[in-house]
């Protein structure tokens, strides 16, 4: 029997607003805050209270179904839904049913249904027999985003997630924290029957299971494989999933338990919110569709073509906007640095231009940094300027210092801001330049490695690479490889 899965998800991204969806309350509630402290008459639902909903929150929701190529109408509403729960203190939420204010879209080839408002509930926290409500996150304004079942795997359902995270980031619209519960995702999952040609055999889609309590990237692709292993199951028992359910993840079990059968959309029982009317997006619409900044999949493949940007480094620098922004300065300024370098001729201008980019791309991905996380530092505040830092590449592609002695400019960098060339001219750490020089410390390092010497003249090759670390250290990294690996050859034979 071949299965395949059949994969949608229903993503809440709390929009970054300064209040909350429907009051004047904060919409920033720290971890740390009092329980019910951030709280108005309006999120906690008395009667007789009136919502006024957040304009900054439509504004940031008409930006992102621009965004995505949605059909985003001129007109909208809000509808309330009806469950009871302990963290709603309405008996209802404010939502959005049936004119929602995003109509598809595409991102990276999933389909979008819809994208609509609503309202977050309080928290609910259980401590032994008690169950108590934290009614600071009520009313926070979420952006319900759902996709149509067209992920076939877990892989690409964390893939999809992510790429989610960086637009919505890249829009200014969300930080979308998952650890902070600022992006949350429900994954409704089925399996069916396929032939040898991926025709489905039988129905096209089944009772799906709804899995809530998602909190991370990596547990989104854990819950999906533990229920197609779990479902599988069933299938070949003869007996596949029937109903609707409802089943939650447990990150320390690492398993899915079921909590209810899922409500249709009856059950709700929605109707328009008679206190908010409806909403004329026209002029919000005309405002915007200018203003929508230059997309992630957009700028990845402009890096590539516009800079030389292989598809990893590609990748990695436009997943942090802020490292997109620095590599495309030092970019810059090293086409300067180059320019005015009188050793590179017009002819050999493309070949240095792809060393210099690729040298780039590393530079900053790995050294720079893993040295600012090792140091709590960040990129937006560091003391390294991309003009010092496109120098320091300069320097290191046209093999006026090795890797080891620019890591070590680097450091001094990160600490003074100082100048590379400076550092470099201070500190001595310029390339050992002298032949002589050099092969005195290979003779120095084999004399004091007389047996692997041996060893390597016996055959261990790969001997060479221990020499070479030995020269590198007693040179502080100042020494050439390459002409550090002749010498080696010469003397090793």
């Amino acid at each position: 029997m071949n299965l395949e899965p059949v994969i949608g998800l229903e993503i809440h991204v709390q929009l970054n607003t300064k209040s909350k969806m429907f009051c004047s309350c904060s919409a920033h509630a720290s971890a740390h805050d009092a329980p019910n402290v951030n709280v108005c008459a309006i999120c906690l639902g008395h009667p007789g209270t009136l919502p006024v909903a957040n304009g900054e929150a439509i504004r940031r929701a008409v930006l992102f179904g621009l965004a995505i190529g949605a059909d985003v109408p001129a007109h909208s509403k809000f509808d309330r839904k009806h469950y009871f729960y302990p963290d709603l203190p309405k008996g209802y939420q404010i939502s959005q049913y049936d004119q929602p204010i995003v109509r598809g879209g595409r991102i990276e080839g999933v389909a979008i249904t819809r994208a609509h408002l609503e309202e977050d509930s309080a928290k609910n926290i259980h401590a032994g027999d008690a169950s108590l409500v934290d009614f600071n996150r009520a009313s926070t304004p979420l952006l319900e985003i759902v996709t149509e079942p067209d992920l076939r795997s877990p892989e690409e359902a964390k893939t999809f997630l992510q790429e989610l995270q960086l637009l919505v980031r890249t829009l200014g619209i969300s930080d979308a924290d998952m650890e902070k519960g600022q992006m949350r995702c429900d994954a409704n999952i089925s399996l069916r029957e396929v032939d040898g040609n991926g025709n489905y055999v039988g129905l096209q889609y089944h009772p799906k299971t709804e899995v809530k309590n998602i909190n991370s990237f990596r547990n989104v692709e854990r819950a999906l494989k533990f229920e197609i292993d779990r479902q599988t199951k069933m299938w070949e028992a003869g007996s596949p999933p029937s109903i609707t359910t409802t089943r939650g993840w447990n990150g320390d079990t690492m398993k899915t338990v079921e909590q209810r059968t899922k409500e249709a959309e009856a059950d709700y029982r929605y109707f328009p919110e008679p206190d908010i009317p409806s909403l004329d997006l026209s002029d919000l619409l005309e405002e915007l569709r200018g203003r929508v900044p230059e997309l992630p999949a957009t700028k990845r493949a402009r890096f590539m073509e516009e800079y030389g940007f292989n598809a990893a480094d590609a990748r990695a620098l436009v997943a942090d906007p802020a490292l997109a922004e620095f590599a495309e300065q030092v970019v810059s300024e090293l086409g300067g640095w180059m320019e005015s370098q009188v050793n590179i001729t017009p002819e050999d201008l493309p070949a240095a231009q792809k060393k210099f980019v690729r040298l780039v791309g590393n530079w900053i991905i790995n050294k720079l940094a893993g040295a600012l996380n090792e140091r709590g530092g960040d990129l937006r505040t560091m003391k390294v300027t991309a003009e010092n830092f496109a120098e320091l590449i300069g320097l290191i592609g046209s093999n006026q210092v090795t890797q080891a002695t620019a890591l070590k400019i680097l450091t001094q960098m990160l600490e003074s801001g100082g100048d590379p060339t400076h550092i470099m001219e201070d500190a001595k750490l310029g390339k050992m330049e002298d032949t002589e020089a050099l092969a005195e410390v290979v003779d120095r390092v084999l004399a004091n490695f007389p047996q692997d010497v041996e060893r390597y003249k016996a055959g261990e090759v790969q001997l060479i690479k221990f020499f070479l670390g030995m020269i590198m250290k007693e040179t502080d990294g100042q020494a050439d490889p390459g002409a550090a690996k002749n010498i080696l050859a010469s003397k090793l034979q």
